[in-house]
Order: structure tokens, then sequence, then C-alpha cells
């Protein structure tokens, strides 16, 4: 093929095709999943980002910037404006620790701690939007866990 024609399909190198690709099924089903969520969060001023930290948070209560940026894989970048607006909506109380400034503590507070009533049951909305079976489920959820834990940040 010379620089003037344009590419057809057989003219691609198989290692480029989309379907080729590990991400792009990761990617488009990760899309549909969180879109799922939408409907349930959107009432309650929630996005699914936020709805993600709440989750954290809510199995100890209290964290720092740094753990909730390792445990939900989001950088410092994402995470310091995500909770600023967490805050504003008085759903958690940020302040600075007195040995170390530069660590940020992250606590629920009281109107933070009811949001968990109000979404109690969206996991199991969610469950009944994936179409299979719990043994099915539980490998993909290993897998992907796996792959979290083998694929270098």
């Amino acid at each position: 093929m010379n620089g003037n024609q344009i590419p057809t399909g057989q003219d691609y190198l198989p290692q480029l095709m989309l379907d080729s690709q590990i991400c792009f099924p990761l990617y488009a089903c990760a899309r549909k999943i969180v879109n799922q969520y939408t409907p349930y969060l959107k009432p309650l001023g929630l996005t699914y980002t936020q709805y993600l930290v709440f989750l954290a948070l809510w199995e100890t209560g209290e964290a720092n910037v740094g753990e909730l940026g390792r445990k939900l894989y989001l950088d410092c970048g994402t995470l310091t404006p995500l909770l600023k607006k967490m805050q504003d909506h008085g759903w958690i109380e940020r302040r600075r620790s007195r040995e170390d400034e530069r660590i940020v503590h992250v606590t629920l507070t009281e109107s933070g701690w009811a949001l968990r009533d109000q979404v109690r049951e969206i996991p199991m909305k969610i469950g009944m939007c994936i179409k299979m079976e719990p043994g099915e489920a539980l490998t993909l959820y290993r897998l992907l866990r796996r792959l979290m834990a083998d694929v270098p940040d």
C-alpha cells in the first residue's frame, strides 16, 4: 500500500483490530454497568465516583486521601475536587493531619452516614440488570480482581 491509499479492513494488522483488544470489552462493559447506576444516584445528587468514595468510607467511617486514592485507583487530582464537592454538600469533612499537614483526613458527617440507608438497595438492583449465573459472576469478579492486581499502574 502506498501513502495515498486509504487502508481497508484487510490491510490492518490483526493486533490492531478492535475485537483483538482485551481493553475494549472491559471498557464497554464498565461504561454500560456504570450507566445503570445513574437513575438511582442522580436523584440523590451523587455521581458514580462519589458513590465509590462513600462505599469506601462506609466501611471504616474515615480514611485519608492517599488511602482513598489507592483503594479506588484514583489520583489526587481527581479525588481532591470530588471530595471538595462532597464536603460542600455536607456529606464529609476534610481536615489536615496535625502531625503531617500533607495528609488530609476524610470523615463522614451525619448526612453522609444517612445516605447509606438511601442507597442500600442499589447493589441488588444493579445485580438484577446483569444476566449472569451467580457462579459466572463470581468467576468474572475474581478474574477482574486478579487482573487489577497483575496489571502495573
